[in-house]
């Protein structure tokens, strides 16, 4: 008994905190904004959503190793490896743009989606590409092979973000309904649609594929823990403010959430029905949106200086304006 008691507590002492620190700034420079970025553990490789192109950097030198260009508005990016391609959601142009892994080349033309796509995800269980679009209220399947649209799912509701279980179903946040529906991606059918209370306003996913944890986190600062087979919440641990994306680690089991008030919070899964709030990891403000390397499960975080915002005016001149050269990567790690 008292071995195991002893066992118990150094375990709670590995995960009183996370050690998490800023490893490295990476400098990327440009002009515009961003939305998500997404890491290859296999080649080392970050890719960054920035304006009208993609920054590929490579994360052992820090170095960005290439850029694909000429996009429209960039959102996403998705990885199908198998395959040795890329895709990325133009939320201009209503596209999503196909792209060599290896050569950072496009390949052939754009393929049509909805309007506005912006959250897109590879599901290696039906070998499709999947672009939520937000302003159409539905998602665009595309076969990773062929790049061929294969159907559409009517969503009722403005799709945020999504992951995969691998084994044939999509879930998706629906932001204004604070609710998630659970799409069969080979028959293209809403299965489920089970609400998120007491989340609101849902924005990043992740999911524990093994535990069959969905984890969504919330603009009233918490990440909602749902049984991904049977639509429960089981769990709400506490996270920062404005939270954007959510990310899970398989080896480590923390649940990873990236919230624009300069916090990255993060949670351990100490059973599938059970989170403990590990550390609030200091970052910088505006730094929502992140990826996570599997391999050596560091985190990527995007960053940019901001000039002062406009002090009258329509809403929408309101946000304030990169200033040019500063955008680039804050790396964190243990």
């Amino acid at each position: 008994m008292y071995r195991y008691l002893s066992a118990l507590l150094a375990l709670s002492a590995v995960f009183a905190q996370s050690n998490y620190r800023q490893l490295k700034k990476i400098s990327i420079g440009g002009e515009g904004g961003w939305d998500y970025l997404i890491a290859d553990a296999s080649s080392g490789r970050v890719y960054v959503s920035h304006g009208v192109e993609v920054d590929v950097v490579d994360t052992k030198t820090g170095a960005v190793a290439g850029k694909i260009t000429g996009l429209h508005g960039v959102h996403g990016i998705a990885l199908a490896p198998e395959f040795g391609r890329g895709f990325i959601s133009n939320g201009q142009s209503g596209t999503v743009t196909i792209f060599d892994l290896k050569t950072l080349d496009k390949i052939g033309e754009d393929v049509p989606a909805g309007k506005n796509p912006d959250c897109i995800i590879y599901d290696p269980g039906s070998k499709r590409v999947f672009a939520f679009n937000g302003r159409s209220s539905d998602a665009t399947a595309i076969d990773a092979k062929d790049g061929k649209v294969a159907g559409t799912v009517a969503l009722e509701g403005k799709p945020e973000f999504a992951a995969a279980d691998g084994k044939g179903h999509v879930y998706v946040n629906i932001e204004d309904k604070s609710e998630v529906f659970d799409i069969d991606a080979k028959k293209l059918t809403v299965e489920h649609r089970w609400p998120l209370a007491p989340c609101e306003e849902p924005s990043g996913m992740a999911m524990d594929t093994k535990s069959r944890r969905i984890f969504s986190g919330c603009h009233n600062k918490m990440v909602a823990v749902m049984n991904a087979d049977t639509g429960k919440v089981v769990a709400t641990p506490a996270i920062g403010d404005g939270v954007d994306a959510t990310a899970f680690d398989p080896e480590t089991k923390y649940v990873f959430n990236s919230c624009g008030d300069g916090t990255l919070s993060i949670a351990h899964e100490d059973s599938p029905d059970k989170f403990t709030v590990v550390e609030q990891v200091k970052t910088v403000q505006r730094a929502r949106t992140m990826a996570l390397d599997a391999k050596t499960h560091n985190v990527y975080l995007a960053i940019a200086e901001f000039e002062p915002a406009p002090a009258s005016g329509d809403k929408a001149q309101q946000r304030p304006k990169v200033v040019p050269g500063t955008f680039g990567l804050l790396e964190y790690g243990r």
